[in-house]
């Protein structure tokens, strides 16, 4: 080897190394930031409640105010659900950097209760619902710069969390642009399913008062008894696995759907209930809510 060709060869393998271990930012993807254990005093729930957030990777750079998704996670998770299994950094930051998605913040709250999930309790004093809405959403988005416009706020959740983004945007359509269930449990249909999810602390109720619930909290039944108008001032994205257990119920929310005339996508992929189906799921759930964010 000729002089010095030795130090011109180990400068081509430092180049090399750098620009193959450079970070993610260097390489044209900016990091977004996650906050998974931030908490507020909810008066509802009588303590305190977690949640996280991802902000964007220009949220500290700029003064802009940002469109918002509410990302729900599933029964035995928490709000580090999404940020640990979903990767949703990692997903959110590559999806505004190629333009598929526009910068948005994420808020994922914790429905870790052992209670019907992101639901009021039936005939008791547990108000998830209550408390979303009337404390959690008012928070954050006096803590953080979100628009407050039903056209830059979407909802979104896998399995429970999907029954939840059914449930929030069929309960409040005035308040969500876009809603996206993925695998989502579409909400009891009988009393046997009702008392699967009862907790112990819940009062015993008539079964009149049951079914009366049951109806304010199936998807498949809000989709066939409400105004097709209300249903239809959300866009919808429904996603789930062929191999997955709650398949019919999904399937149920989509031929309703059909049947009313009502406009959603509807995806059903090689897959079941796993954090490998959300994750392939979720890049598409951000370039459907910013196609409304966008407008």
């Amino acid at each position: 080897m000729r002089p010095g060709g030795l130090a011109a060869l180990w400068c081509v393998a430092a180049l090399w190394a750098f620009a193959c271990f450079r970070p993610a930012s260097a390489q044209g993807v900016e990091r977004g930031a996650v906050y998974d254990n931030l908490s507020m005093h909810s008066d509802i729930l009588g303590g305190e409640r977690k949640y996280a957030v991802y902000l964007p990777p220009d949220y500290h750079i700029s003064e802009r105010s940002y469109p918002v998704l509410y990302l729900l996670h599933g029964a035995g998770d928490d709000q580090t659900g999404w940020i640990q299994y979903g990767e949703v950094r990692h997903i959110a930051d590559r999806a505004i950097s190629s333009g598929k998605a526009t910068a948005m913040i994420v808020v994922m709250p914790d429905a870790f209760t052992g209670r019907l999930g992101y639901f009021n309790a039936a005939g008791a004093d547990w108000r998830y619902e209550d408390f979303f809405f009337e404390e959690l959403m008012p928070h954050v988005e006096s803590t953080y710069r979100i628009r407050r416009e039903k056209q830059y706020r979407a909802v979104a959740g896998l399995s429970m969390g999907g029954g939840g983004s059914f449930m929030y945007a069929l309960h409040r359509p005035h308040l969500f642009a876009s809603s996206a269930p993925l695998s989502a449990y579409v909400g009891p249909s009988s009393m046997e399913d009702f008392n699967r999810w009862r907790s112990p602390e819940d009062p015993e109720l008539s079964e009149e008062e049951i079914m009366d619930w049951i109806g304010r909290h199936n998807a498949v039944e809000l989709i066939k008894s409400l105004p097709a108008d209300s249903v239809k001032a959300v866009r919808w994205y429904i996603d789930c696995g062929d191999d997955d257990f709650l398949y019919e119920g999904n399937s149920l929310a989509h031929i309703e759907m059909r049947r009313r005339e009502i406009p959603h996508e509807f995806r059903i992929r090689n897959g079941g209930h796993s954090w490998s189906y959300w994750r392939d799921s979720l890049p598409e759930v951000l370039a459907f809510v910013s196609e409304t964010f966008r407008r």
